[in-house]
C-alpha cells in the first residue's frame, strides 16, 4: 500500500463525483453573476467616489444602497409564489426570476458607467437599480440552489457557489481597479456589465429544478393577494412553530453576528487611499493576495465545521474578525509599508472566509426546504441589516474622530455576536434533546 494509500484511506474517492454533477458545476457561474456586483456598489464604488472628491462622510452613507440587499426578504415571497408568464413558460420559475435580476445590474452598471458620480444623486439611483436587481438574483439563486440538489449534495453545491461569488469579489475588487488605473472608472465599470454575460448564459442551460410537493389543496388556484399572504405567513410561522421560544434570539443572533467586518467595511478602500497607497498596491494586495487568504480561511473552517463543531467555528470566528479590527487601529498609526499593509490584509481576509463560511453553513440549516426561497432570504437579509445601517454613519465616525477610535468602535459591536454564540450551543443541546 503506497503512503497515500496509507494515510487518505478514509477519503472515500466517489464523494468527489458529486462535484461532476450539472447542477454543482451550475453554481460556480452563478456565484459569480451573484458576487460580481456586490463590490461594485459597496467599497470598489468608494474608490471611485474619493478620487472624485467626495467627502468621506458622503462615502459612508452611499454604504445603505447595500440596504437593499438586506430587505430583499420583503420581494421574496413574491420570487417565490408568483410566475412571470412570458419567461416562465421558456425558462420555469427559478430561471425566469434569475435572468429578470442580472439584466438588472446590466442596465444600473452601464447607467453607472456614462454618467459617472458628478450628479451623486442620480449616480445614487443607479447605483440602488444594480443593488435592487443583484438582491433579486440572489433571492432566486439561492432558491435555485437549495431545490436543485439534496441534503447531501448541499455542501458541493454551497462550495462551487462560494468560489464562484468569490472569484466575482476578484474580478470586481482587484480587476475593476486595475481598469480603473489603466484605462478609466467609465470603462471599468461598462467591462463588469460586459462579464455578467457569464451568468446570463448560463441560465439558457441550466436545468429547471422541480418544485417542492405541494399538498393537492396547494396547488389549486387562488387569487394572487391569497397566494402572497400565505407565500409570506407561511415561512414565518414554520420558523417559529419549529423553533419556539428561541425563534427571536436566533434571529437576534443572525443580526448582530457579522457587524463588525460590514460596520467598517466601506471605509476600507477610503483608509488604504488616505494612508497613501495606489489603486495598484490596494488591487494587488487587498484584493488579489487577500482573495486567496479568504479562500483558505474558509478551506480550514470548512475542516472544522465537518471535522469539530459548526459553533465552535463561529465562536473562532466572531473572534478573529474583531481581532483583525484591531489590527487596522495599529496600521492607522504606522508608515504606509507595503508589508504592514500584507500582514493586515492576510489576517482580516482569513478571519472574514472563516467565518463567513461558518456562518453561512448555519443560515443553510436553518433553512426548511419548503420555503426556500423566502427564509434563506430573511436570514441573509437580517444578516447584513444592522451592519449596513451602521456602516453607513462610518465615514461620518472617522471625518468625527478619525481612523483609530472608528476600528475600535467595530471591533467593540462584534462582541454581543460571540457571546450569543455560547447561547445557541446551549439551545441546540436542548432542541437536540427534545427532538430524541
Amino acid at each position: 500500500m503506497s503512503i497515500f494509500n496509507q494515510h487518505f484511506s478514509w477519503f472515500p474517492k466517489k464523494s468527489l463525483e458529486v462535484y461532476n454533477d450539472r447542477a454543482v458545476i451550475s453554481m460556480l457561474p452563478l456565484g459569480f453573476s451573484a458576487g460580481l456586483p456586490f463590490l461594485l456598489v459597496f467599497s470598489t464604488l468608494s474608490v471611485w467616489l474619493v478620487e472624485e472628491g467626495v467627502s468621506r462622510t458622503a462615502v459612508g452613507f452611499f454604504a445603505w444602497v447595500g440596504i437593499t440587499y438586506s430587505i430583499k426578504f420583503l420581494w421574496a415571497p413574491l420570487i417565490d409564489s408568483v410566475q412571470i408568464d412570458f419567461l416562465s413558460r421558456k425558462l420555469g420559475r427559478r430561471r425566469s426570476w434569475i435572468i429578470i435580476g442580472q439584466i438588472g445590474v446590466v442596465a444600473g452598471l452601464s447607467l453607472m458607467a456614462i454618467f459617472g458620480p458628478k450628479n451623486l444623486v442620480l449616480f445614487s439611483v443607479f447605483a440602488l437599480l444594480v443593488a435592487f436587481s443583484s438582491a433579486t438574483q440572489d433571492v432566486s439563486i439561492d432558491a435555485y440552489r437549495i431545490e436543485a440538489a439534496s441534503n447531501e449534495s448541499q455542501g458541493a453545491m454551497t462550495a462551487s457557489y462560494v468560489f464562484g461569488y468569490r472569484l466575482a469579489l476578484l474580478v470586481a475588487g482587484a480587476g475593476a481597479l486595475y481598469a480603473a488605473a489603466l484605462v478609466s472608472w467609465s470603462f471599468s465599470y461598462f467591462l463588469m456589465a460586459g462579464l455578467m454575460s457569464v451568468g446570463i448564459l448560463l441560465v439558457f442551460f441550466m436545468v429547471e429544478p422541480i418544485p417542492p410537493a405541494m399538498s393537492q389543496d396547494s396547488t389549486a388556484p387562488k387569487p394572487l393577494f391569497s397566494r402572497l399572504r400565505v407565500a409570506v405567513i407561511g415561512p414565518i410561522t414554520n420558523f417559529f412553530l419549529r423553533y419556539r421560544t428561541y425563534a427571536i434570539g436566533i434571529l437576534i443572533f443572525v443580526a448582530v453576528f457579522r457587524l463588525s467586518d460590514i460596520t467598517m467595511g466601506m471605509m476600507a478602500n477610503p483608509f488604504f487611499i488616505d494612508l497613501g497607497y495606489t489603486k495598484m498596491e490596494i488591487a494587488n494586495v487587498a484584493k488579489v493576495y487577500g482573495f486567496f487568504m479568504t479562500v483558505f480561511g474558509a478551506f480550514i473552517c470548512g475542516l472544522f465545521v465537518s471535522k469539530i463543531s459548526i459553533f465552535l467555528s463561529l465562536f473562532i470566528g466572531g473572534i478573529i474578525v474583531c481581532l483583525s479590527n484591531l489590527l487596522f487601529y495599529f496600521l492607522a498609526g504606522s508608515e504606509p509599508k507595503l508589508f504592514y499593509l500584507v500582514t493586515v490584509i492576510s489576517f482580516d481576509n482569513f478571519a472574514g472566509g472563516f467565518a463567513s463560511t461558518a456562518f453561512i453553513a448555519y443560515l443553510s440549516g436553518l433553512t426548511d426546504k419548503s420555503y426556500t426561497a423566502t427564509q434563506y432570504a430573511l436570514f441573509s437579509s437580517l444578516m447584513t441589516l444592522p451592519g449596513k445601517f451602521f456602516s453607513g454613519f462610518s465615514g461620518l465616525l472617522v471625518d468625527s474622530f478619525g481612523y483609530q477610535d472608528f476600528f475600535i468602535i467595530s471591533a467593540v459591536v462584534g462582541l454581543p455576536g460571540i457571546l450569543m454564540v455560547v447561547w445557541l450551543f446551549s439551545i441546540n443541546q436542548q432542541l437536540t434533546k427534545n427532538s430524541v
